[in-house]
């Protein structure tokens, strides 16, 4: 995973065209902010990337400073959101189809040759994580609500439980009840 550093540099590369961005049709937007330390470059700004980068910041332990830029950072995404509501659920629902439609697409990917998908599962679930923080801003169809139930009942028919994937320190930030997905592996076979 990356530094607490490269996920605050991305959400400070976020925050100025946030609005611009809301209020555009795309559902992804380049930015242009170069990553600490030769890190890996930035991704696409979405608000499903945004909220799963909050996400995990919460759950890290942060210095005093990173603290502060966090809260900072909190208060003026929340601004933003309270003052284009309309456009914030838009492309949240614009987004969350996207989303399911890549998660869907891995999981057939997985059914079709386990063997050499498996490991993508814990790259792949971010999608998943996504479209769970993105249920709380968007307005999903109802036949939209129905793939993602389905997708997770198949999910489940496959799925070894375990211990949380992505490193204890963001364990916290990603509870069992709502994430559940996030603890445990996929089946390297369904034979």
């Amino acid at each position: 995973m990356v530094s607490a550093e490269y996920d605050l540099g991305y959400i400070e590369a976020a925050l100025p065209v946030l609005e611009s961005y809301l209020l555009a049709e795309d559902v992804y937007w380049s930015l242009v902010a170069a990553p600490p330390g030769g890190g890996p470059t930035y991704p696409n700004l979405t608000l499903g990337t945004l909220l799963l980068t909050l996400q995990k910041l919460r759950a890290r332990s942060l210095s005093r400073d990173q603290q502060f830029e966090l809260e900072r950072a909190e208060s003026k995404i929340g601004r933003q959101q309270s003052q284009w509501r309309s456009a914030w659920e838009k492309k949240s629902s614009r987004e969350f189809g996207a989303r399911l439609r890549l998660w869907r697409n891995y999981l057939e990917d997985y059914r079709r040759d386990a063997e050499n998908n498996v490991d993508r599962y814990a790259y792949e679930v971010s999608r998943r994580v996504m479209l769970t923080l993105l249920t709380d801003f968007a307005d999903p169809a109802n036949e939209e609500i129905e793939l993602l139930h389905g997708l997770d009942i198949m999910l489940q028919s496959v799925f070894i439980p375990g211990s949380f994937i992505w490193g204890e320190e963001y364990a916290s930030g990603f509870p069992v009840d709502r994430f559940w997905y996030l603890y445990g592996e996929l089946a390297d076979n369904l034979e």
